[in-house]
């Protein structure tokens, strides 16, 4: 790890995301890094003097001792991003090895690097944004395209907060570390995975960026899709950027809509309910939403994996929001032994099952066993393990990596391509209105017909 100071530049400093998220987690970075030192840079388009970003900053960094000691509080521009003359005053001013944090809605990400274009930056300078990539596959190429005349591939990072929760990162290493996992991780032994990302949250004011998006496009394509492709993807060599990033992509490449879209997706959005001790409105009456797009709050996506390693196994997809409770979780379900000897009384559903839960972390392990007053009678058993607290943000991770210049955990250009491709068969048809919009009740955990775990 570096201990030379190292200039982070924030595009979008006077945004909701560098104060709730970006600025909070580099905070905590810094506490639990003492020997890191930081340059913090910012524009914005509110009007704020030096005092008053030098106020944000400090406010930010108060629950984090001794970590403001550990960041100088440069500049602040007032400035709009989207504009050619006052993006060039920002390059301009850039120092080699600066990290460019684009904290900006993505379509005013595009407008900033559209702006930038025949720009020359200076030598090291690594781009940071956020996900969503494009709006489909042929403008997230465009944009590639863009980057590519900015800066090399290796650095573009294109933020997936996602991979960077230590959940995900210890699922790598219970998989990839342990012989019990790695023979038996593939379709001769797991019948199927399910990743769900349930919230509890409602729209929460985003209505501007989540009714054009929905659940399918801020979740399924931006997060859940690359969690398929780290459970998915050969071992790698190493955890290195080329390597992790070669096994994901190679993984996304073949996944596809299993069977028929009317078979394999379903959407939803929620009706006016009650979220623990909140009463919310129905979706269609939140504010700034416009309830003739038909924009769903939950969606249920199931994918497979053609290649040898995963043919036939469902992948399934899911996410949404106001619902009954948070549940965040990776479920690999195995198949069944193919022999239960006659005197063991109970037929097991499956050949057991591994979970990993996101907040808290833990790690359950399903399995049948005999016991108690009857000796011969099976049943279930969990064995479960606390996974720690690992990065209390995910934003942590993402930071931590970005300032040392490492790019493996952000999403290549080919992965943000293929996301887009992968959902797209389901984007048309829910588009020509072949999929109905189903509702559920907020507080519910979905509309009553579908199948739940």
């Amino acid at each position: 790890m570096a201990s030379t100071p190292t200039t982070l530049f924030i595009l979008g400093a006077s945004g909701d995301l560098t104060s709730r998220l970006l600025l909070p987690s580099l905070a905590a970075l810094l506490a639990r890094q003492p020997q890191r030192k930081i340059t913090l840079r910012g524009a914005g388009t509110e009007d704020w003097d030096a005092a008053k970003w030098q106020q944000v900053v400090a406010t930010a960094f108060a629950d984090s001792p001794g970590a403001l000691d550990r960041v100088t509080v440069g500049d602040y521009a007032a400035a709009d991003v989207t504009d050619r003359d006052a993006v060039g005053r920002i390059v301009g001013s850039l120092q080699p090895g600066t990290v460019l944090y684009f904290a900006l809605p993505p379509a005013v990400t595009r407008r900033a690097i559209d702006a930038m274009q025949g720009m020359s930056l200076p030598e090291g300078t690594l781009l940071a944004m956020e996900k969503p990539f494009g709006d489909d596959e042929a403008s997230a190429r465009e944009l590639n395209e863009q980057l590519a005349t900015l800066v090399p591939e290796q650095q573009v990072f294109r933020v997936d907060h996602f991979l960077g929760r230590s959940t995900l990162l210890n699922l790598l290493g219970v998989r990839l570390a342990n012989r019990m996992w790695e023979p038996v991780w593939s379709a001769e032994h797991i019948e199927s995975v399910h990743i769900r990302f349930d919230e509890s949250l409602a729209l929460e004011g985003r209505a501007r960026y989540y009714d054009s998006a929905g659940a399918m496009v801020d979740m399924i394509q931006s997060h859940l899709l690359q969690v398929l492709a780290l459970l998915a993807m050969d071992p790698p060599a190493t955890l290195g950027e080329r390597d992790l990033r070669d096994a994901k992509a190679a993984v996304l490449r073949a996944t596809r809509v299993r069977g028929d879209i009317a078979d394999a997706a379903r959407r939803a959005r929620y009706t006016a309910g009650r979220v623990g001790d909140r009463d919310l409105p129905a979706y269609a009456d939140e504010e700034g939403v416009d309830a003739a797009r038909g924009t769903e709050t939950l969606a249920e996506v199931t994918f497979e994996v053609a290649n040898d390693r995963w043919e036939g196994v469902p992948f399934v997809l899911r996410s949404g929001k106001a619902l009954e409770a948070k549940k965040s979780e990776v479920v690999i379900t195995f198949k069944r032994v193919r022999h239960i000897p006659a005197g063991l009384h109970g037929t097991p559903e499956d050949g057991g099952r591994l979970t990993f839960s996101l907040g808290p972390d833990t790690l359950a392990l399903r399995l049948h066993m005999t016991g108690g007053d009857d000796p011969f009678a099976l049943r279930d058993e969990d064995l479960t393990a606390d996974l720690g607290e690992g990065q209390r943000r995910s934003y942590e991770e993402v930071l931590d990596e970005l300032l040392d210049g490492e790019v493996a955990l952000s999403v290549r250009a080919d992965e943000a391509e293929e996301c887009w491709r992968i959902i797209q068969p389901v984007r048309d048809a829910w588009a020509r209105g072949e999929t109905p919009l189903e509702e559920y009740p907020a507080g519910s955990s979905g509309p009553t017909a579908w199948p739940h775990l």
